[in-house]
């Protein structure tokens, strides 16, 4: 074991030190530290061992877990600090007096992605103009069925589809990284939606999933409310109820009690009290087979937050008109710190 634990050393500290991006880093992390990998094989198999191995053993896995996690730690930031010096703008330009603000939509997605990374998902990214195969069929919903008709979409002329969720980044982690896999993708989502206070046609989402061994609707709530209170600095007040959804079985929508009304009713929640926040739920076994992956082996959950609404809650933004209005006095509110 000695050696096993040495050699493990050796290639986590050649692994690490040679990737470059933030993605590959946490699949690494997954592989050398997760609940699957040889350093948690060692420890499950010192049960075997004499109380003098063990002692050894337990001390030397301990001390290899802890250089990997503080390598990674390192390269982490190394590459943000990377991420940092690239942001930095041309100091020979004319700076004017006016400084620039984010979207609420874009400050709220950082945060979420932020929320995410700490809890050990990786952020990628998928295209807008997506195939059809990803945007449906690959989520089970196949030419034809009933589904595909709550997303009047927009298509181009030469049959792709401005993507009407972001769950086909989903489909795409599941064939390039295969399981176990944590992964969230905010985005950009079109739909023909008859536009209201809380409708529009273009709105952000963000689609999180996690495949693993043993994964359970509890591990979803988990998460879902750790990021609730992460966003809004407190417990909020959320229901699941049943949903259809091709993609996941069984399906929820997790809704938030309206935090413009306080859940008294207003236009912005339809007077109900309620926001329709999150489709969610265990993701459908044919799904897992259109990814590759053994769902006799691996279950998963996935979500897919709408953070347009979460925006609207965190800010008290009554109309989601006014976040794509292009109205410039809306946006001077929210300063960069």
């Amino acid at each position: 074991m000695k050696e096993k634990l040495e050699l493990l050393k050796q290639n986590a500290t050649s692994d690490i030190n040679n990737v470059s991006d933030e993605q590959s880093l946490l699949r690494l992390k997954s592989t050398y530290l997760g609940k699957d990998s040889q350093i948690m094989q060692v420890m499950k198999s010192m049960k075997d061992l004499t109380i003098e191995e063990k002692k050894e053993i337990g001390k030397l896995a301990n001390e290899v877990k802890s250089f990997i996690e503080n390598l990674v730690k390192e390269k982490m930031n190394e590459i943000s600090s990377k991420k940092e010096n690239k942001r930095i703008f041309d100091n020979t330009l004319p700076v004017g007096d006016e400084i620039g603000s984010l979207s609420p939509i874009t400050i709220v997605a950082n945060e979420v992605a932020e929320v995410l990374k700490k809890m050990g998902f990786m952020i990628v990214s998928g295209p807008e103009m997506e195939k059809e195969y990803y945007n449906f069929e690959a989520l089970n919903i196949p030419k034809n069925h009933p589904a595909r008709d709550m997303q009047d979409t927009y298509w181009t002329n030469l049959g792709d589809v401005l993507r009407t969720h972001t769950s086909p980044v989903q489909a795409r982690s599941m064939e390039t990284y295969g399981a176990p896999i944590r992964m969230a993708a905010p985005g950009r989502c079109f739909r023909n939606e008859d536009i209201d206070a809380c409708h529009e046609n273009t709105f952000f989402q963000i689609e999180g999933m996690v495949i693993d061994k043993e994964v359970s609707i509890s591990n979803l709530i988990y998460v879902m409310k750790n990021i609730l209170k992460e966003i809004y600095k407190k417990d909020i007040e959320v229901r699941l109820r049943p949903g259809f959804f091709p993609f996941v079985e069984p399906g929820f929508e997790l809704d938030i009690k309206c935090l413009i009304c306080g859940g008294k009713g207003c236009p912005t929640c339809k007077n109900s009290g309620w926001l329709e926040l999150c489709p969610c739920g265990m993701i459908h076994p044919e799904v897992l087979r259109m990814g590759n992956i053994n769902p006799d082996e691996y279950s998963g959950f996935a979500f897919g937050i709408g953070l347009t609404r979460m925006a609207m809650m965190k800010y008290k933004i009554n109309d989601i008109r006014m976040l794509n209005s292009g109205e410039i006095r809306h946006l001077k509110q929210f300063k960069v710190k």
